[in-house]
């Protein structure tokens, strides 16, 4: 059974992953890339300097063990290649501007409301009452220093506050003893994503075949690639255990002040979603259950 915090956990990372997602889509973002010099033409440029830039100029080696369910030959395709284009510390001061212009578009003069304000300062207390041990992208965004406005102090907390979570979840993946391919095989076998939807990650068909053929070995996947029932209780284990890792800062900020976190979210929630920027199938992982980070 669900603890209550782990229940919750799970609750509000529905609530904050649409909103933090939007750096990743919005025109505003593509414009502040542009403006580095990215290529805009595929997201992948500015999502792996937006994403990594806390960590400063990270390798390829780095990037992959943090980002996991990424080839290796798809991550080297632009690590450290994106920091020759723009270094890390220009990187951090494009996302806030992409950030605070996505926000504006979204809501305007809503952002200067008590509401705003009240929101940046219990997701803020959430976020640095996290435990970084084995969190490598959680410690990296808490290092960085508070922006003053409040809807970027919220942004970045929510930041740290997935980021805890996915990191966490790269830890249940590995004690499940699933590589970053069988990952995602193993989370398109439940079918809570098309196959199509993963190849943004970059594995090679073969590559994809061959982590099929070692899950249908454990039996976790059968001759289809769909998943058997051992399959289905193995993701529900990591997705619990994701949970628990990610329940924490909830905790700490208790649940009723966590729910007032909750309905304040709501106009920034609603607007991520109207604006229809946000793919309507995806592997963000706002659905039901997590896509590997």
């Amino acid at each position: 059974m669900m603890s209550e915090f782990a229940g919750l956990s799970r609750r509000m990372w529905h609530q904050i992953e649409p909103v933090h997602a939007m750096l990743y889509f919005s025109p505003q973002a593509f414009e502040e890339a542009a403006l580095l010099g990215y290529d805009v033409e595929s997201r992948w440029p500015s999502y792996f300097a937006w994403r990594w830039a806390p960590l400063g100029a990270a390798g390829p080696r780095l990037v992959t063990a943090t980002a996991y369910s990424f080839s290796p030959a798809m991550v080297a395709e632009y690590v450290p290649a994106i920091w020759a284009t723009a270094t890390p510390e220009k990187v951090l001061d494009a996302r806030l501007r992409a950030v605070d212009r996505t926000y504006r578009a979204l809501l305007g003069d809503r952002l200067d409301s008590p509401d705003v304000a009240e929101a940046a300062e219990l997701a803020r207390r959430a976020a640095e009452s996290v435990s970084v041990a084995h969190r490598p992208l959680t410690a990296a965004n808490l290092d960085l220093p508070w922006p003053d406005e409040a809807h970027l102090v919220l942004w970045q907390a929510y930041t740290v506050l997935r980021e805890h979570r996915g990191d966490g979840h790269l830890a249940a993946l590995m004690a499940a003893d699933l590589n970053g391919c069988e990952a995602l095989v193993s989370f398109a076998a439940i079918g809570a994503a098309p196959v199509a939807n993963f190849a943004g990650r970059g594995w090679s068909e073969q590559e994809w075949a061959a982590a099929q053929d070692r899950l249908a070995a454990r039996g976790l996947v059968d001759g289809d690639g769909q998943a058997t029932e051992q399959g289905r209780r193995l993701r529900d284990q990591v997705e619990r255990m994701t949970d628990d890792l990610a329940a924490g800062p909830w905790r700490a900020l208790g649940a009723e002040r966590a729910e007032r976190l909750a309905q304040l979210n709501l106009p920034l929630l609603g607007a991520a979603f109207e604006s229809g920027l946000l793919p309507m199938t995806s592997t963000l992982g706002i659905g039901k259950v997590q896509a590997p980070a």
